[in-house]
């Protein structure tokens, strides 16, 4: 494949930080792509999409932005930027106008496990930490996602119920990782999302921390999408 675009900005979702893109990072970059990682503060979307766009400013070429969960919607909100030529959501949230993450996980399909989240107190939010490496990480080792849950990004509400104002996948092309054994977005909202944003989809058996559990694949598809193919 040869790429149409070389630049690739990472953007991580809720409660956690931009760290856990170091493999797909690393896979990335030895095959010559440029990559840059956001460390969205996650208070308010309007806040995460401001900080996504900063860096897609210091970009020289066309470049691909990719979202995890979350930051699916605030890549939604962000990739309208000039310099982005494909979207890639992995096991995210895809907004249409006017959604926001609380909007899409207000009416779960039946059957659904619901994430444990729980109020942190003056409007932040985090996952129980006894159920972290079920909800999210299920296929890393247990001391990893003891890590991840004690080491939490709380969540402000601001961007739990940011609406989106005009999704980039609606004038982007866009890529979708579906996480078949995901305990937080259930694989059949992804696939709802995937098809309505018109993405060229692929399963992967994994948790929602698939790109961290599977970063060969996520890259893979990373590389797809920066080919246009």
């Amino acid at each position: 494949m040869r790429p149409t675009a070389v630049n690739v900005v990472l953007v991580h979702g809720a409660f956690v930080d931009g760290s856990g893109w170091q493999a797909v990072y690393d896979l990335l970059k030895r095959d010559g792509y440029r990559v840059s990682v956001v460390q969205n503060p996650t208070l308010t979307l309007e806040g995460d999409a401001e900080a996504v766009r900063q860096i897609l400013d210091r970009q020289d070429g066309p470049t691909v932005l990719v979202g995890h969960s979350y930051g699916g919607s605030v890549i939604s909100e962000a990739g309208t930027h000039s310099r982005v030529v494909g979207l890639v959501y992995v096991a995210a949230f895809a907004p249409d106008k006017g959604e926001s993450v609380q909007t899409l996980i207000a009416d779960p399909p039946p059957g659904a496990p619901a994430p444990p989240i729980v109020p942190l107190g003056d409007g932040f939010l985090v996952l129980d930490r006894d159920k972290f490496h079920g909800a999210f990480a299920g296929d890393l080792p247990a001391e990893q996602a003891a890590f991840m849950a004690d080491s939490q990004v709380p969540w402000g509400v601001g961007a739990v119920g940011g609406a989106v104002t005009e999704p980039a996948w609606r004038s982007k092309p866009s890529w979708y990782v579906v996480a078949t054994g995901d305990q937080t977005i259930p694989p059949p909202a992804q696939r709802a999302m995937a098809e309505r944003a018109g993405a060229t989809v692929i399963e992967v058996d994994g948790s929602h921390a698939i790109y961290i559990s599977r970063p060969e694949a996520v890259a893979e598809l990373i590389k797809k999408a920066a080919a246009g193919s």
